[in-house]
């Protein structure tokens, strides 16, 4: 019955993020498999934290939307998730859903599913928030090289305190909420820790192994492929091809839980 339930609430939920123009139709029969699992074999815990990271990502998706306007032709995709945007910040959750049902009283596969949300959310508002910061980002891997605001791998302490802050908007209720799992405060520090080490990862990702393109017309670096805004086809100029934002984003997630279980454990 819980299965049911889960799936039902999933449905509702997906039904009214597709209306809201936040999910396309591959992205909402996404959500619908990963928000099964989650609010199935998770239950009501598991599905506030990832509503948590759904709601507040997409709010700042369409936040300051004219203000980032310029910016959309540096990112591959836009505010309305596909199912590769879904199963790469919603994978690793899910799969720590899904191992709960195998360990249902442990705590690990919770503080597994709390940092892969913590690090996708902290990626989201560092890219979200750190693109209004009124100075230019640098790269990481060259703190003194200056880039474009948007550029893959680029960071500034505008951006890395929206990420931090990203991080701990998933850690307070993942500790709150734990129940007879009882977390303490010093959860909550691991969890955000491990959010923003993940977020900083997709970061480093970005400045050197992601797939980055360049637009001949505008002259312009670029996620688009293989057309850009303007319609020219784009050319690679470093990264892996296979290894688009997606798939960053969900080597973000994994980082974050990496990062948190080794804590944990020790």
């Amino acid at each position: 019955m819980q299965i049911v339930s889960g799936f039902i609430l999933a449905v509702i939920i997906v039904y009214l993020a597709y209306r809201a123009h936040s999910l396309n139709r591959s992205g909402a029969l996404a959500a619908t498999v990963v928000g099964t699992v989650i609010f199935g074999v998770g239950g009501l815990s598991w599905a506030v934290l990832l509503l948590t990271f759904f709601i507040t990502s997409s709010a700042l998706s369409r936040a300051f939307k004219k203000r980032k306007a310029d910016l959309n032709e540096k990112f591959s995709k836009g505010h309305e998730r596909d199912a590769g945007q879904v199963f790469g910040n919603g994978g690793i959750a899910t799969l720590f859903a899904a191992l709960h049902g195998l360990y249902p009283e442990a705590a690990w596969p919770w503080i597994g599913f709390a940092a892969a949300l913590a690090a996708v959310n902290a990626d989201t508002w560092a890219t979200e928030l750190g693109v209004l910061n009124p100075t230019s980002p640098r790269l990481l891997t060259n703190l003194r090289k200056v880039v474009e605001k948007g550029t893959s791998g680029a960071v500034s302490l505008w951006g890395t305190l929206a990420s931090l802050l990203g991080a701990a908007v998933i850690a307070l209720p993942a500790v709150l909420l734990s129940g007879d799992l009882s977390l303490s405060a010093s959860h909550f520090f691991l969890i955000a820790f491990a959010g923003l080490a993940g977020s900083l990862f997709d970061s480093l990702l970005g400045a050197t192994t992601q797939a980055i393109y360049y637009c001949p017309t505008c002259q312009k670096e670029t996620e688009r492929h293989p057309l850009h805004t303007c319609s020219t086809p784009t050319d690679q100029i470093r990264g892996w091809n296979w290894l688009d934002n997606d798939w960053v984003n969900f080597a973000c997630g994994a980082a974050g839980v990496v990062i948190a279980l080794g804590l944990f454990f020790l």
